[in-house]
């Protein structure tokens, strides 16, 4: 028998520079009048950065401001953060896991379990179910197509994310057998689905058009999911003819593009050999979190950053190289991370009517929402939805089939027929979110109306956020309510 030697890999080495040099993470609310300062100070490590804006994101906090250094591999930064009504985060329990959050050795401890638990991550993200990836050209009914053949097959779905841009779709969805109450598993299962899938995607495709199915098995290291939605959109290209290509003269390596309030400009920084990125949009939740994901996903390391926002206006400062060492060189390279940059902010923007839906868990239970939404000529462009305990909480973007306002006759319509508790909030530029809510008592065995309430109240924005915190209140004592 042949004998094969490899090289032992120590699964302890990768933490090794952390127990060495462990993260520190401090929360100061002293300094700053009405935010709070959250300072990290590690050794530098690729991703470190999206590693700590992807916590302070998750837990929906505002990053007004932040200042970045990574040179002479040290990791140094400061998040000026307030909660979604602008106070400053002054919970005990949230501040403890700010300060543990970012070190893999201390993540899990029992301090941050017994305070938090699982209730900090958002509903969206599980490592323990089944995910369904499916990227295509974006048509109205696709998501109602898609999850009818999962409720056929008997498959419960646990949590939904849906993206769309540029006529691209990009879809995760985890779902569960819901008769034996496990993950989808075996090889025989997970084919089916996927081959069903495929077909759904497949009739309405013209010959050469970009799709794809994925069924993946549940795994402890799986990414989080909306840097999973980054990387599927950009894998399948949504950036292209985004915007049209520019350069300057003077000498200058010089890139600019200007579309929908972005613009993105990549300069040559000769005398700190750095590319420079500057980038100019309107301010929204998350857009720190996008920016960041897009340039580690394409390999950059982000060694020094100034973020701030002046009223609605966001503006990014970043100074790159390559993983390799190397700047933005050809303008081809330049092209490609300022549509990139650009389809990353857009992803997010919101098209259409927020209706928030809060109603009890069922199988099929997307598979009747979004059937309701095709029957009425509605079009999804942007889905979140999760379960919570026996109920299932989600927020819908939609349009009218070409993409115009929705009719309110039948927005009335839609919320008869789903049931539960539905949300519209009007989420105008300039303006805080208003909503009206009704709710409608239906069977859990059809859509019709037993009830319905003569009440419509104006309440605070309801989503999977705040339900979310509302939990961690109840954990905790001491947590104030903030909204996502």
């Amino acid at each position: 028998m042949e004998i094969v030697y490899r090289p032992y890999f120590d699964p302890e080495f990768d933490t090794l520079i952390e127990r060495i040099h462990p993260p520190r993470v401090s929360v100061d609310n002293d300094t700053c009048r009405d935010c709070t300062l959250v300072k990290v100070d590690s050794a530098n490590k690729h991703g470190i950065l999206l590693e700590m804006v992807q916590v302070l994101t998750d837990l929906d906090l505002v990053i007004s401001k932040s200042y970045i250094s990574s040179d002479g591999g040290w990791f140094m930064d400061v998040f000026h953060v307030t909660d979604q009504l602008g106070n400053k985060i002054t919970d005990e329990s949230l501040i403890l896991y700010l300060e543990q959050a970012i070190c893999a050795t201390r993540r899990g401890s029992k301090e941050v379990r017994t305070s938090l638990g699982r209730e900090v991550r958002p509903p969206h993200v599980s490592k323990e179910r089944t995910a369904l990836e499916i990227t295509g050209t974006d048509r109205p009914g696709l998501l109602s197509e898609i999850s009818a053949v999962i409720a056929e097959l008997e498959c419960h779905v646990a949590a939904a994310v849906l993206w769309t841009h540029n006529t691209r779709l990009a879809c995760i969805i985890y779902m569960e057998d819901d008769c034996k109450g496990g993950t989808v598993a075996g090889v025989n299962q997970v084919s089916h689905v996927q081959a069903q899938l495929e077909n759904v995607l497949e009739a309405h495709h013209r010959e050469g058009e970009r799709r794809s199915v994925r069924v993946t098995a549940p795994e402890a290291g799986r990414t989080h999911t909306e840097r999973r939605l980054h990387q599927l959109m950009a894998s399948d290209r949504d950036y292209e003819d985004s915007c049209s290509s520019s350069s300057g003269g003077g000498g200058r390596r010089r890139q600019d593009r200007y579309r929908d309030g972005i613009k993105v400009t990549i300069d040559y920084c000769k005398e700190r050999g750095y590319s420079e990125v500057n980038v100019r949009c309107r301010d929204r939740p998350k857009l720190l979190f996008d920016t960041v994901c897009t340039l580690t996903d394409m390999q950059y390391v982000v060694f020094h950053a100034a973020i701030s926002s002046k009223g609605p206006i966001a503006i990014q400062e970043y100074f790159i190289r390559h993983m390799d060492g190397c700047t933005l060189d050809s303008e081809s390279e330049r092209r490609r991370v300022t549509q990139c940059l650009t389809s990353a902010i857009k992803r997010r923007v919101s098209h259409g009517l927020r209706l928030d839906i809060c109603t009890d868990d069922r199988l099929g239970l997307l598979s009747d929402i979004t059937r309701v939404f095709r029957e009425n000529g509605l079009s999804i462009t942007r889905a979140e939805i999760g379960t919570h305990g026996e109920k299932a909480v989600g927020s819908f973007y939609v349009t009218d089939a070409s993409g115009q306002d929705v009719d309110p006759d039948v927005v009335e319509m839609v919320r008869r027929e789903i049931g539960g508790t539905v949300t519209v909030v009007n989420e105008s530029p300039g303006r805080p979110p208003q909503t009206t809510t009704r709710s409608i008592i239906t069977s859990k065995s059809s859509n019709v109306v037993e009830g319905q309430s003569n009440v419509v109240e104006d309440r605070p924005r309801f989503s999977l956020g705040t339900l979310l915190w509302s939990q961690l209140e109840r954990i905790s004592g001491n947590f104030r309510t903030i909204k996502s």
